[in-house]
């Protein structure tokens, strides 16, 4: 009982700074608006972690790899840490462990990010209709663009909707569903 409850304060307080990790990284990847109230929000949240390991790992054609570094890492800490305290992982030294644990950081980061593209275009798809001129809209647009446009050039709007959002987050839940249900199932295999 005491197991679960660490559990859970782990995984909330880590998977909310991994959020704000990748958060700060999406933001940077997509040129998105710093003139927005999200930015300095993430910015002042990570900073302490962020600017110190940039000294240490450099970006990479414009990609902030220090940021996404540390939400691997924090999510590989927190990832093992649950492991142990809940006693799942038998072997703590063995090599199909460190595996493991590898692949369902990289899987675990993936659904976040999922998830986090999932919202950022559901809330952009109901501002759009109730406040398409909010301070954060142009942020949500920078974010949801890449996703959105490649389906609004091949699907017109019926009746004025633009029903690329329902099919993006359609396969979006499709790409949770089948490769990263299958990855994760493969990362407890090993254990």
């Amino acid at each position: 009982m005491l197991s679960q409850g660490a559990s859970l304060i782990l995984d909330s307080i880590s998977g909310l700074f991994i959020v704000a990790l990748l958060l700060r990284f999406y933001l940077q990847l997509f040129r998105a608006p710093y003139g927005n109230p999200l930015s300095p929000f993430l910015i002042a949240l990570t900073d302490f972690i962020v600017r110190p390991t940039r000294r240490i790992i450099p970006g990479l054609w414009g990609l902030d790899l220090a940021t996404l570094i540390l939400a691997f890492l924090v999510k590989a800490i927190s990832i093992s840490i649950s492991l142990w305290v809940s006693g799942i992982a038998p072997h703590p030294f063995g090599s199909s462990t460190y595996l493991a644990i590898l692949l369902l950081s990289v899987t675990g980061l993936m659904k976040q990010s999922v998830h986090i593209f999932m919202v950022v275009i559901i809330v952009q798809a109901i501002l759009s209709w109730v406040n398409p001129y909010a301070p954060i809209a142009p942020v949500l647009n920078s974010l949801s663009r890449p996703f959105l446009d490649f389906f609004r050039k091949r699907i017109p709007p019926v009746g004025n909707v633009d029903l690329s959002p329902i099919i993006v987050i359609f396969l979006m839940q499709l790409v949770l569903t089948i490769p990263v249900a299958w990855l994760e199932s493969l990362c407890f295999g090993m254990f």
